[in-house]
């Protein structure tokens, strides 16, 4: 197998909608940063195909997949895998990554939370500074193994190449004081980028979450 494989731009559009949950046309395309024209023009195809429908939450409108356009993705990804001799070495990093992905969860609630005696679930008003820079070391070394993971995933498949990138930029908006770019929704925080590289993996692989 050749190092590198490009996925067509197909897959990568339908993988898309897969991977933002909803998501229009401009944000379809700026994923992979794929054409914007052949997307729009993809996206109505599939559309027709019964793969993806419009929908709006909360004054948002986009793409979504339909049943069967999750199952025509996961047989895109599938065939992807065995055509290029990707399924081991996909699998291995996933293996990889399951106990960083404990650890990422783990993090996440910490910061969004701050237990006391009084109250397990109270919210962490980041007034604890240990606590946080906790937090925030645990995020800058799961950052640097994620760059090997990705490293391992990005040898084989293209499209698996950023993730350790904007987690980084994530984190680095963060520990510039934007503190709500470790879980904030909807764009690329920590967390949105982590669950999304997630959702890759397990899509690739057939997995259940």
């Amino acid at each position: 197998m050749s190092a590198h494989v490009e996925s067509s731009p197909e897959l990568l559009t339908l993988h898309a909608v897969r991977l933002k949950g909803m998501a229009d046309d401009t944000e379809v395309a700026a994923r992979f940063e794929l054409d914007t024209t052949l997307v729009h023009e993809l996206l109505l195809d599939f559309q027709a195909f019964g793969w993806i429908t419009r929908v709006e939450f909360v004054g948002t409108v986009g793409w979504t997949l339909t049943e069967s356009g999750r199952s025509e993705n996961e047989r895109q990804l599938t065939h992807e895998l065995a055509a290029t001799d990707s399924n081991s070495s996909i699998r291995h990093a996933y293996l990889t990554f399951l106990p960083c992905n404990d650890r990422l969860l783990r993090a996440c609630t910490d910061w969004q939370l701050r237990p006391t005696d009084a109250d397990p679930l109270a919210v962490n008003e980041h007034t604890d500074e240990e606590w946080d820079q906790r937090v925030l070391s645990t995020l800058a070394a799961l950052s640097k193994e994620l760059r090997t993971i990705c490293g391992e995933l990005g040898c084989r498949l293209v499209r698996f190449r950023g993730y350790d990138d904007r987690f980084a930029a994530a984190l680095a908006l963060v520990e510039g004081g934007e503190l709500s770019w470790v879980a904030r929704p909807r764009v690329d925080s920590c967390h949105t980028v982590w669950m999304e590289l997630h959702e890759d993996l397990l899509a690739s692989l057939g997995l259940e979450r």
